[in-house]
């Protein structure tokens, strides 16, 4: 019998099907009754489920990253799909595939592609920084798995080289319109912006923060991991790397987010760092767009529920051939 994924679940439906248990919490509603609320996971989306009248003996067991059997109701509220549930067993022996959302793109040509577009750097001391970065197995493995987010743009497997990729693309379209922006600067500023999510997320099953990218962040990451391939840089060319370049680099991983509210230490201060900035913005924002309304369970409704992280609701169409 074929899985029930999240994408296919219907208001009304009764549910007994296994997920990846992405994140758990125990809550209090109103009345001071402790009820489970439970992520649900698997490749083709997300779905809370709730779990009423527990305690933290009766569910202390499950773990994030577990695979879980859930059993219950799917419900309408509030214009989001949610299971109301009346068991949750974890369970072993399931196909992994099933859960983790891979990109459909061919990591290996991706690979490649990045590589040669960063080997084309002319500044020499910046040519051989990425080499340097390239020559690095657990960077190349890293990109290769890690997703860019956790919940919102390029959430999956290889999410991470996809977005770098498309921005390096994007910069060598670019650079024609504006000739005073020094390209070779923004591609490098393209591969370290995100860099430090290789050590700031867990990918292997759930995606998760590590307890160091919690407490530091992978900004900072990505300048420590900087810090360290400059100096084997300079082992590699025998002379001090310019100093006005690496405050350059460090400056566009530091200011990449934009603004202060987002998490930008330092606002962007270079024609360098605002043009990654908006490339950064542009993929982020079109392709969190793109994926909530192609994994939105609610076929019958031209919009998504409203999304409070863009405090708007997507529309999605209605079928009319607008585009003929």
């Amino acid at each position: 019998m074929s899985r029930r994924f999240v994408n296919l679940l219907q208001d009304g439906e009764t549910l007994e099907e296994i997920f990846l248990l992405a994140d758990r919490q125990l809550r209090a509603n109103r009345n001071g009754d402790s009820y489970l609320l439970a992520q649900l996971r698997d490749k083709t989306g997300q779905v809370s489920g709730l779990l009423w009248n527990v305690t933290d003996a009766t569910v202390g067991h499950l773990r994030t990253g577990d695979y879980v059997k859930v059993k219950g109701k799917v419900q309408l509220f509030q214009g989001n799909l949610q299971l109301i549930l009346t068991r949750i067993d974890v369970v072993d022996g399931v196909d992994p595939n099933d859960f983790v959302a891979k990109s459909n793109a061919n990591i290996d040509e991706q690979m490649a592609r990045l590589r040669e577009l960063l080997l084309a750097i002319e500044q020499p001391d910046l040519r051989v920084l990425m080499e340097v970065f390239l020559d690095d197995q657990e960077v190349i493995e890293g990109l290769k798995q890690a997703p860019a987010g956790i919940r919102l743009h390029h959430a999956y497997h290889g999410g991470l080289l996809e977005h770098i990729l498309t921005l390096a693309e994007g910069a060598t379209r670019l650079a024609d319109l504006y000739p005073k922006v020094d390209y070779n600067l923004v591609l490098a500023g393209v591969f370290l912006h995100d860099l430090g999510k290789i050590w700031e997320l867990g990918f292997d099953t759930s995606f998760v923060y590590t307890d160091e990218g919690q407490l530091i962040g992978h900004l900072v990451m990505g300048v420590e991991k900087l810090n360290d391939k400059i100096r084997l840089t300079e082992q590699v060319t025998g002379r001090p790397f310019p100093k006005e370049l690496a405050i350059r680099l460090k400056h566009l991983i530091l200011s990449h987010h934009g603004t202060y509210e987002f998490g930008s230490p330092k606002l962007p201060m270079t024609p360098e760092a605002v043009a990654l900035h908006c490339l950064d913005n542009l993929d982020a924002k079109t392709n969190e767009f793109v994926s909530l309304i192609e994994s939105d369970p609610n076929s019958g409704s031209n919009w998504t529920p409203y999304n409070p992280n863009m405090q708007r609701k997507l529309f999605k169409g209605g079928g009319a051939d607008w585009n003929s």
